[in-house]
């Protein structure tokens, strides 16, 4: 069993099920984008899900169960994600689901779970409103776009001094909700707004919205984007000759994608969930099993991929079955130690708890600047999901 939870992704599925009958195992569902322009991410989100999974059966599974996990590609589409969420709901019977890395590919999902009473987990998705919709089967243990913008935004103009910010974001749910969630706390500390502009998922062309950067007086710019569409970014920023701080929210601070960013990655700044070079001996064991396994260290997609699967399974195991409520409770009742701190639910299912980490890539490395924690959102009377 733990040879087909490292098998292709296309032949987890029909291997597994060939394998032993369903009462045998714990059945799983994983939901990513493993082609298109964000396939960099959702492919170690998987590769993380993959690791757990077989740490998890090398300890004895869940259950005292093997755990069988069965891999979809949503694409980041929402209606590719509500179609693999139908498969294995309906064909492969799994008995919790997790992903679907964009939020509005998550968003879709939602009901689909809620419709069948399947426990709902991404560890991606950041669009605040996913956990104000009340849904009781959906959980998230990702930052939302304003708890990562609270909790970055001091740190931000601390360290880089900036006064006058213009905001760049892919043209979804997630772009649009961190750019923002970014422009409005940075603006309560006396950052000035330069501009907001958004671009297309595979955008290869920036001439126009860089044209509009360097007129816009800025001293600073924010960039939601992943890997492929980040890197791109990026790189004709340097081009263009723009000088000025580049800071922003994604897989910035991963091997992939300081790899094909190249020389234009240098001096560039991220705010995330989760870097390789955290302290503590529970990252130094992850980054350790990880890099065996897939020959790189992890990036934050790996480690959401890693935590949203340990999760998932500690609740399982909690619930003592499979039964649909048990699990949700079992996931309210979450106190999980990860690579990054310690994640706990609120009652609408938002993960908090955990480090999060600013980071400056330098020489093809990632140096922490500072490290700050996501707080309980109904912290001074904040209402949930916020």
């Amino acid at each position: 069993m733990r040879k087909l939870i490292l098998a292709p992704i296309m032949a987890t599925a029909v291997m597994a099920s060939a394998a032993a009958p369903a009462q045998d195992t714990v059945k799983i569902g994983l939901i990513q984008p493993l082609t298109g322009s964000v396939a960099y991410n959702g492919t170690a989100d998987a590769n993380g899900a993959r690791l757990a999974v077989k740490e998890r059966n090398a300890a004895g599974g869940v259950l005292g169960k093997p755990v069988e996990l069965i891999i979809e590609d949503g694409q980041c589409s929402p209606a590719n994600s509500v179609n693999a969420a139908e498969k294995l709901i309906q064909r492969d019977r799994v008995v919790a689901l997790v992903g679907a890395f964009c939020s509005s590919a998550t968003s879709a999902v939602m009901p689909v779970a809620r419709k069948y009473k399947t426990p709902f987990l991404t560890g991606v998705s950041s669009e605040a409103s996913l956990t104000e919709k009340g849904n009781p089967y959906f959980f998230r243990s990702a930052e939302t776009d304003a708890l990562l913008g609270k909790a970055f935004s001091r740190l931000i103009v601390d360290n880089l001094g900036l006064k006058k910010v213009a905001y760049i974001g892919v043209n979804d749910d997630w772009g649009r909700g961190s750019a923002k969630a970014f422009e409005q706390e940075l603006s309560s500390h006396g950052v000035e707004t330069a501009m907001i502009e958004y671009f297309n998922h595979g955008a290869t062309d920036f001439y126009t919205l860089l044209t509009k950067l360097r007129g816009s007086g800025a001293d600073g710019v924010f960039v939601a984007a992943e890997t492929q569409d980040g890197s791109t970014l990026v790189k004709q920023i340097k081009q263009f000759g723009i000088d000025m701080d580049v800071f922003g929210v994604g897989s910035w601070a991963t091997s992939d994608f300081i790899k094909i960013t190249g020389d234009a990655a240098e001096g560039i700044y991220a705010a995330v969930p989760y870097v390789s070079n955290l302290p503590g001996e529970r990252n130094q064991r992850f980054v350790k099993d990880y890099s065996a396994a897939y020959d790189h260290a992890p990036g934050k997609y790996a480690a959401a991929g890693y935590n949203s699967l340990n999760i998932m399974m500690d609740a399982i195991d909690r619930a003592g079955g499979t039964d649909a409520s048990a699990i949700v409770d079992g996931l309210h009742a979450t106190d999980y130690e990860a690579p990054n701190g310690r994640y706990r639910f609120t009652r609408d299912g938002q993960g908090y708890g955990f480090d999060a980490a600013l980071v400056q890539i330098r020489d093809g490395h990632t140096d922490v600047v500072a490290t700050t924690r996501i707080a309980d959102p109904r912290a001074d009377g904040a209402k949930d999901g916020q």
